[in-house]
This record gives C-alpha cells, structure tokens and sequence, in this order.
C-alpha cells in the first residue's frame, strides 16, 4: 500500500513541476524598460486603477498624484513617478541571477514573495501597449482600499517600507512582500485580491493565470461602458401627423 502511494505521487510530479513552469513564467518579470515618452493630461473625472498584462503577469497601477498614505511614501524612492505600477511574484526567482528549471520548478512550493514597483513618466498605455491595459473607475474610497492592500503586502517596519533590491531595469525596485508565493498563490491571484479590495467584483480563488483575471477585468470594463453609454431616445412624434389625424 505504502508503495503505491510513492508511484501515484511520482505519477504527478511531471504535471506539478510543469505547472510551476507555466506559473513562474508568468510571474516572471518582463525585462524590457516601459517607454519613458511624455505623459499625456490626466483626467479629473474620476479616480482610476489601472490594470496591466505583461504577457502572463497582471500588474496594477495608480497615478503618483492619486495616491493616499502610507502608499505614498514609496513616491520619494522613485525619481519623479507619474504612476506606481505593482506587482507580485516569487523571491527565489526573481532575484536569482540564473533563472533555471530547478529555480522555476522549486517555485511551486510555498517561498518567500516580492513586490516589484515600477515607477512610470509616461501613461501605462505608452509603457507596455494600449491593449495591454484597462482602465477601472472607482471611487476615491475604493481606490484607496486597494491601496491599503498593496502597502498590507509590503513588509514595513515602523511605517517604512525598504527596498529588497533594485528593480530590473530603471525605476523599478523589489520590496519584501507579506505574502508567500506558491503555485497556487501566484502574481495573478494577488492582483485579483487587490482589485476585490476594491470592492470590484472580482474573485481571486481559483485564479492562477493572468487570462483568468483579464476576462474578468474586461467584462467590468465593457460592463461600465454599456452603462455609460445612452441610449438613443424614441424620436419624437411630427406634430402636423398628429394634427391630420384629428
């Protein structure tokens, strides 16, 4: 009996180390720079989270001049941020110098986690793709009760966060994050959890790859959009028609 119990889990450790694959590397962080253009005017309508899909990793981002404390404190770490852009994903890989398939199946197994900030002079549009990004409007209290999520993920002392190590590319900083990463608590599932924080009907269990959460975050777009959109009103009737039909 006890041997096969050791064959069934060596049946399934090939379909776990292959998820760890598809796992970390989607939460692995893109190593190109965002675009570093001009931003655009920001809107004053409305306070906005913007969601972002580098390839299988979600971030999510705020405009610098929208955020509220303790958030932004993390501001003067950066060199004159438009938007702070967040992200989750496995220590051990992330900062390992040698990114090799030991590192990346290792990863499914619970281990430390890590918040990559990025800090962004032009629009998320310009920096990773107008069709890579969504924009949800939420109230000033929504927004910041996902910002409240971030910095809980953030390993503070005394009110401080400190980065962990530089980011990959400029403008970008690792912290320590509160949450430990596995296979089945990925960088999508935290992003999900911000963004139900939000009090957005997002769910996060279950969510492990980055189109899980971007079919979700799409319909709220389209869904506020249908409601935003009026419809056209019933013409009017031509008086002189009334009038010959009296």
């Amino acid at each position: 009996m006890h041997d096969a119990a050791v064959i069934a889990r060596l049946k399934r450790r090939p379909l776990l180390v292959a998820l760890g694959v598809v796992l970390l590397g989607g939460c692995s962080v893109i190593t190109q720079r965002p675009a570093d253009n001009r931003p655009q005017g920001r809107s004053s309508a409305a306070t906005t989270i913007y969601v972002a899909r580098r390839g299988w990793h979600i971030d999510v981002g705020f405009e610098a001049s929208e955020l509220e404390p303790p958030l932004a404190s993390l501001e003067v770490q950066f060199s004159t941020p438009r938007y702070l852009s967040f992200g989750f994903g496995d220590r051990h890989y992330l900062v390992a110098r040698n990114r090799n398939f030991p590192g990346l199946a290792a990863a499914i197994w619970p281990g430390p986690g890590l918040l990559l900030a990025t800090g962004l002079t032009a629009p998320p549009e310009e920096a990773f793709g107008p069709t890579q990004v969504i924009r949800l409007s939420v109230s000033p209290e929504a927004a910041r009760a996902a910002q409240a999520y971030v910095w809980a993920s953030l390993a503070s002392e005394n009110g401080i966060a400190t980065p962990y190590a530089n980011g990959p590319y400029q403008g970008s900083q690792y912290y320590s994050a509160t949450q430990r990463y596995s296979g089945f608590y990925t960088c999508n599932t935290w992003a999900a959890e911000v963004l139900h924080a939000a009090g957005l009907p997002i769910h996060s269990v279950g969510v492990l790859f980055a189109g899980q959460l971007w079919a979700q975050v799409t319909k709220i777009a389209h869904d506020t959009a249908d409601r935003a959109t009026p419809r056209a009103a019933a013409p009017l009737p031509d008086p002189m028609t009334i009038v010959s039909q009296r």
